[in-house]
């Protein structure tokens, strides 16, 4: 690449994206002429998505800026809690982050999540068409022109990826509202209604019922509700919530 030289430095949250040579402050680098910053920026292996504000020589400018020789670019981190314009907060998640998906909706987060691999062309189209923040830990999913929104999920530990996400965001909590294997609504319920779905030993000690209005599936206080229970509560010390 022959063209005009810039120097460039990206916040320490996104060094982990960049080549290691790049990781330490302000580098140079020589453009096309004619590449816009925000193509600059992918090249060097940050997702658009994860990139806040773009300063040259402590101006904000847009992703369509034509780096000029001399310039000074900084790329910031995206600000949290971050906000996103032009639709009800709500998520798709790739075929990797079932468990996120499944904590979500205990939490009450609209959180859709395909548990079979449709393709990145297909998430992308799905995250545009129900205009949903498509949450993955694929970078080049994340850089899909067609995505309508995304958030690369920093951590593989499912607790720090909850945390992320819920900080990132800031979504409405209402913990025990949504179903955790289809997303649908939960419904309270009684015994007589849902009895055709319980085993004989959970009809005998069990008297309180929700219930999926989307899949029907019954939900009751069983053996994991204490876990379940903990998550829930961390999480509501830690961010807030709505009453369900």
């Amino acid at each position: 690449m022959n063209g005009p030289e810039i120097t460039l430095s990206v916040a320490p949250e996104l060094r982990l994206f960049v080549p290691s040579e790049r990781r330490a402050g302000r580098t140079t680098l020589v453009t096309d002429g004619s590449s816009t910053l925000g193509h600059v920026v992918e090249s060097l292996g940050v997702p658009l998505t994860e990139a806040g504000r773009l300063l040259v020589d402590g101006r904000q400018v847009t992703v369509s800026h034509i780096p000029r020789a001399g310039e000074n670019v900084e790329v910031r981190s995206v600000e949290r809690p971050q906000q996103v314009p032009g639709a009800p907060l709500r998520f798709l998640l790739d075929v990797h982050l079932g468990t996120l998906a499944r904590r979500l909706r205990l939490l009450g987060v609209d959180a859709a999540y395909e548990n079979e691999d449709i393709g990145d062309p297909s998430l992308a189209a799905l995250s545009a068409k129900e205009r949903r923040v498509l949450l993955s830990r694929d970078r080049g999913l994340l850089r899909r022109r067609e995505l309508w929104a995304g958030a690369y999920v920093y951590s593989d530990r499912p607790e720090d990826q909850l945390r992320d996400v819920l900080e990132r965001f800031a979504p409405v909590l209402a913990p025990w509202t949504r179903c955790t294997a289809c997303n649908g609504r939960l419904t309270d319920t009684d015994k007589d209604s849902v009895q055709e779905h319980l085993e004989r030993c959970t009809q005998r000690s069990y008297d309180v019922f929700a219930q999926c209005t989307a899949c029907e599936r019954v939900y009751w206080r069983g053996a994991h509700h204490a876990r379940l229970e903990a998550i829930v509560e961390d999480a509501l010390r830690e961010f807030g919530g709505a009453a369900a």
